[in-house]
């Protein structure tokens, strides 16, 4: 099963595409599950809701394209998303939190990762459009847990490691609403509110009384420590941050650059990827971050691509090798049908990724040439 996707528009949707994403609505229930075909009602209601750009499978309806499968369950992402949303409106409201369903979620996301390990390569598949929160958290847990699995922890530091991730932005109940919605820039004194939050939420843990919580209040206390001692709230420099600190640091950033929010839209992981690697340097523990992207991919399967000597569509993306796909050759560089053959640019060192093609110049590329790359990677 192969992974293709297109970001339309949304007055470009017609009936019968097949979104890749899931649309939730502020309480974490489903508007669209990806995989089910558009209807006409659907796109009307996308419409209603705002949403301007949806990814789908392909433009052509008719093209069989099956997703694979997730590295998380559709019912682990929003029972973790339920729980976390429980607590952190508990706290708010009655200042009681109930850590239990937390904890369940925690060992559901490690469960899902233990079994589905071949689809982290593919983890832009836990991208989802969505409205509400609460999924920061859960990103944060699944992609450090991710990362703690690459790093081969044992169960036990696992589920310690999601269960901190999951609960890392606690401290944010007590900033205002007024300064965490905020779509301009923050004045000197707001961001000096924000920036206790990490301190806050590492309190608020410990304060639990419960085994095990110094463990979980570490990626709440450290997720914004930068390795050069330049981050916050402490100013702990290389192996005086821990290393769920470390990981949850990694985690944080990659899911804020790779969202979509209403106040920006997502960067694609091949850009996540060239902030965090050269536009951050201090920032990140190197290893962790190499190992991360080097298992994820940067150019995911469906993904279109210019290079040298012409246009491809992404067919393989292989651990270790993630920045250079397996890809099919459709046409020469200066845009005319050829017929297709396979590259593994792995094994082609003078053929250079020049761009990735999306959105309108990838419409208006298939809407021109009547073909769309999806359909080589679509089955018989």
């Amino acid at each position: 099963m192969v992974r293709c996707m297109i970001k339309l528009q949304t007055k470009n949707l017609r009936p019968g595409m097949v979104p890749v994403q899931s649309v939730y609505n502020a309480k974490g229930a489903s508007y669209l599950v990806k995989g089910i075909p558009l209807t006409e009602q659907y796109i009307q209601r996308l419409r209603q809701l705002g949403i301007r750009e949806l990814y789908v499978t392909s433009t052509m309806p008719e093209l069989l394209i099956k997703l694979p499968e997730d590295v998380l369950q559709e019912e682990t992402r929003h029972m973790a998303v339920d729980h976390v949303y429980q607590l952190f409106e508990s706290f708010q409201q009655q200042q009681l939190m109930d850590i239990e369903p937390v904890e369940r979620a925690a060992d559901a996301i490690v469960g899902d990762l233990i079994l589905r390990r071949k689809n982290l390569v593919q983890l832009n598949d836990i991208r989802t459009y969505d409205m509400y929160t609460f999924s920061h958290s859960v990103n944060v847990a699944v992609l450090s847990a991710i990362i703690g699995t690459l790093c081969n922890l044992d169960t036990r530091r696992m589920h310690q490691l999601t269960l901190g991730a999951l609960l890392h932005d606690l401290g944010k109940t007590r900033v205002p609403q007024g300064i965490l919605n905020k779509q301009g820039r923050l004045t000197k004194e707001e961001f000096d509110i924000i920036r206790q939050h990490p301190r806050w939420g590492s309190e608020m843990i410990l304060s639990m009384k419960m085994p095990g919580t110094a463990m979980f209040a570490i990626c709440a206390r450290q997720h914004h420590e930068h390795m050069d001692g330049r981050g916050y709230p402490y100013g702990i420099e290389g192996t005086q941050i821990h290393l769920f600190g470390r990981i949850s640091a990694i985690a944080d950033v990659y899911d804020a650059l790779t969202s979509v929010r209403p106040y920006k839209k997502p960067y694609p992981p091949h850009v996540a990827y060239n902030i965090m690697i050269n536009c951050s340097p201090g920032q990140f523990d190197r290893d962790l971050l190499t190992l991360f992207f080097a298992n994820v991919a940067l150019y995911p399967v469906g993904t279109v691509l210019q290079l040298t000597s012409g246009y491809c569509i992404v067919k393989e993306v292989t651990f270790g090798q993630t920045g250079r796909p397996r890809v099919i050759l459709f046409s020469d560089a200066e845009g005319r049908r050829c017929p297709p053959r396979e590259i593994d640019l792995y094994h082609e060192p003078g053929e250079k990724i020049e761009k990735v093609i999306t959105g309108a110049e990838l419409l208006h590329y298939i809407n021109e040439k009547d073909f769309d790359p999806a359909s080589l990677l679509a089955e018989d």
